[in-house]
């Protein structure tokens, strides 16, 4: 039942400033439509930012959350449970991995990794290994630890002094890394494709050239998956579709379908420097979000399911490049798999949340990768149906903001 005594001028009253949401609020999906308080109807080419991996109201994961609801909600890590066994060994089975560790987010399963980085260089060397190299423009959280360790100055401007010991050098500037990289470095951190950074593709030689570096000097390597893991490029995991293993891997968005979960995932040798009270999460593992998330892999985790992923991403690539054919603004089409960015041209630059909002007036929902990268991570089993109707709802988004023009 909409309450519609809440509006949109109701966060202003009532919400810290630091976010500035749409005007429209929805109260309702299913699959990758989404309707608001009036009734409007929406494709949702956002995904809740590469979270509803499965869209909305999923009948499996809705069955899963049912289910365990009647069972058990919360233990604390005094005990384990066996949704988060279940659904850690899903993840050992799957990946590199033969441990994990449980969280609620992204950020979270970065400080994880970035602590047990430096835990096992001090376990194992001493220290004064404790250098964290990451990349400009990189994006790991908002945790002080993680937006430092992230490489754009806007986050961490006005919450300094932040922790030191962090170096960032351009990203596929494999020259640049090799001059930083040192016996005092613990860890490499990358996005294997950055994603709030612009959507743009690790090389496959730097991502090579980075494992050889770290092999080196005794560094760990290690991938934030948060956006690009559980299927979002047609493989479970980016590095996948690499030919580099990580020594650490996080995940977190896609994995709970909408459920707030994370992970970090590394090997038993890497792992054993976290005993007992190095760190913890007090609903890591919760019962309710491991059984969604079980849940989650088992329908993700298909060569059917993953390959059309990278069918459907043929179906938006044709239609973003017949939209640039009409309206020339887009410079390149990013990414892969349903991670697609739409570079504006130099005409447009600055101007992606103009094209964001219009979209919405138009009736589907896109996200952006800074100003200038129109983003789009849909649901992986999105219906051809829909993608064809939500870019044809975005050409006319883009044909309203051209019609208003760029210094509008």
């Amino acid at each position: 039942m909409t309450n519609n005594t809440l509006t949109r001028a109701t966060f202003d009253e009532v919400m810290v400033p630091n976010y500035a949401p749409q005007a429209v609020i929805p109260v309702k999906g299913a699959g990758s439509r989404v309707w608001d308080q009036q009734g409007n109807e929406y494709i949702d080419f956002a995904g809740g930012i590469a979270v509803n991996a499965l869209g909305h109201c999923h009948p499996e994961l809705v069955a899963a959350l049912k289910e365990q609801a009647d069972n058990l909600w919360h233990l604390s890590n005094v005990y384990t449970n066996e949704p988060a066994l279940r659904l850690a060994s899903q993840l050992t089975a799957a990946t590199f991995a033969d441990r994990v560790f449980f969280a609620n987010s992204g950020a979270e399963a970065n400080e994880a990794a970035f602590k047990l980085a430096r835990r096992h260089a001090f376990t194992k060397y001493g220290a004064e290994k404790n250098e964290i190299i990451a990349f400009h423009q990189a994006f790991h959280g908002r945790t002080l630890f993680t937006v430092s360790v992230g490489g754009q100055q806007k986050y961490r401007e006005g919450f300094e002094p932040t922790p030191g010991g962090i170096t960032h050098v351009p990203f596929n500037d494999l020259a640049a890394l090799e001059a930083a990289i040192s016996d005092k470095t613990c860890a490499v951190v990358m996005e294997p494709i950055q994603a709030e950074g612009g959507i743009i593709t690790g090389d496959p030689a730097f991502i090579n050239g980075a494992r050889a570096l770290c092999d080196k000097h005794n560094a760990l390597l290690v991938f934030d998956e948060v956006q690009t893991g559980v299927g979002r490029i047609g493989e479970l995991y980016a590095y996948m579709d690499t030919e580099v293993t990580p020594d650490i891997l996080t995940t977190a968005k896609a994995l709970g379908g909408g459920f707030p979960i994370g992970a970090m995932l590394t090997t038993a040798e890497i792992a054993a420097s976290l005993v007992v009270g190095t760190h913890g999460s007090t609903y890591g593992g919760n019962p309710l979000a491991c059984a969604v998330a079980s849940k989650v892999l088992d329908v993700i985790n298909d060569r059917k399911v993953l390959d059309d992923v990278k069918r459907k991403r043929e179906l938006f690539v044709n239609g973003l490049q017949k939209i640039n054919a009409e309206h020339n603004i887009f410079s390149e089409i990013r990414g892969k798999g349903l991670l697609i960015g739409a570079a504006l041209n130099e005409t447009w630059q600055g101007k992606a949340a103009r094209f964001l909002a219009a979209a919405r007036e138009q009736g589907t929902m896109i996200l952006v990768a800074g100003p200038n990268v129109l983003r789009m991570t849909p649901s992986l089993i999105i219906p051809d149906t829909d993608i064809e109707q939500g870019l044809e709802k975005l050409s006319r988004a883009v044909a309203q903001v051209i019609a208003a023009g760029p210094d509008a």
